[in-house]
């Protein structure tokens, strides 16, 4: 008899296959921009430095790293952070696929970790939720090493790393979710989110024939929702045919009952992977508009550990 995560782990790979989550097959030409799997290659901008292959998480033997992309000549004083999430179905890419995300952000002066985590079918969930609230407590325990804010931690995501995203602006309190990547005390908390394309409520998505509602419901951004969730902004191509503008919606609702502070934007004619070809200017215009106006009211008084 399967157990509860494998069913679970077996739903998600059907969901997947079926087209729900799954990315198209990479086309030819320019077109291809436009697909989760194809991120543009960008030349490192002449005032942005990279630290690579920095390990943030250990279980065992297994290593689980980041690439730390920062401004060379920052702003006077500590910068605030942004955690980079990939997509890719929770089962494809690696931290390689948003750089260019990350080197636009140090660009315009912010620090980005850019990280990969652990896989399907490698692991099952909640363990890719797990390594990102790892990454979270790595940026806050090495904050003063490297010249960042600890008080200033955002995080951007698409797909499924919208959904990762949206999970760590909702469930930094739920201690099940926490995990032992490393770095224990250290609070997993972000400041706000950039989610795109979210899969924001998993018991929705996809053939529910072998989905447990439970761990479902777990890994689920609306489950979590309060009213000191993490701010969020919300993107979503209006021509999104894998995931539903539903799903970001569903989490807006959800942030406007608990009296949180969430915004949805519609990307007009913006594709599933809108951030990566036509639409990234707008994205990035978005985005660092956003984390400006968040990050700079967060108080610079937490203490690292106890936040």
């Amino acid at each position: 008899m399967q157990t509860p995560r494998a069913l679970f782990l077996s739903a998600l790979i059907l969901a997947l296959v079926s087209g729900v989550f799954a990315q198209p097959a990479p086309k030819k030409g320019k077109a291809a921009t436009d697909q989760e799997g194809q991120s543009p290659r960008r030349a490192l901008p002449a005032s942005v430095k990279v630290e690579r292959d920095i390990v943030y998480a250990r279980y065992g033997s297994r290593e689980v790293k980041l690439d730390l992309y920062l401004p060379k000549q920052p702003a006077s004083g500590k910068i605030p952070c942004i955690v980079v999430v990939h997509g890719g179905g929770w089962r494809s890419g690696d931290k390689t696929r948003f750089a260019h995300l990350a080197a636009a952000l140090a660009e315009q002066g912010f620090a980005a970790a850019c990280i990969g985590y652990r896989l399907l079918p490698e692991v099952e969930f909640p363990a890719p939720v797990l390594d990102c609230k790892a990454a979270v407590r790595w940026v806050r325990a090495n904050a003063a090493k490297h010249g960042l804010d600890h008080n200033r931690i955002g995080a951007i995501g698409g797909s499924a790393g919208g959904h990762l995203v949206a999970m760590l602006g909702t469930s930094d309190s739920v201690a099940t979710l926490e995990g032992n990547g490393g770095n224990p005390g250290i609070s997993s908390r972000v400041q706000a989110v950039v989610a795109m394309a979210t899969p924001a409520d998993l018991t929705r998505m996809g053939d529910r024939q072998n989905l447990t509602a439970e761990l479902a419901k777990l890994v689920s951004p609306v489950t979590h929702v309060t009213k000191n969730s993490a701010p969020v902004l919300l993107l979503h191509g209006t021509k999104d045919a894998l995931v539903p503008m539903a799903q970001s919606e569903l989490l807006l609702e959800k942030y406007r009952q608990a009296g949180a502070q969430a915004e949805l934007v519609k990307i007009e004619a913006g594709a599933h992977a809108f951030w990566n070809a036509a639409k990234f200017d707008e994205t990035m215009n978005l985005s660092l508009k956003f984390f400006r106006e968040t990050l700079s009211a967060v108080p610079a008084s937490t203490p690292a550990a106890k936040q």
